[in-house]
């Protein structure tokens, strides 16, 4: 049995997806005076639904993601 029907979200994967494609990631970039350029990496905060469905999936979304240079 699939996690998404134990956790009684039926048999579409697709929709659970969409329902959690929508939660965004969100590059934010200061330049300070002095020069330099802070930047932090944040997820949006889910809506009632995606919670609901990342709660019966038992995911957690962090609140902010390291920054990865490139």
């Amino acid at each position: 049995m699939y996690l998404r029907q134990r956790a009684g979200l039926g048999d579409e994967p697709r929709k659970v997806f969409q329902g959690l494609a929508e939660v965004t990631l969100v590059d934010v970039v200061l330049p300070t005076r002095s020069g330099v350029t802070l930047r932090k990496r944040c997820i949006s905060r889910p809506t009632e639904h995606q919670a609901i469905l990342l709660h019966r999936l038992r995911l957690e979304l962090p609140s902010s993601l390291e920054m990865t240079q490139v």
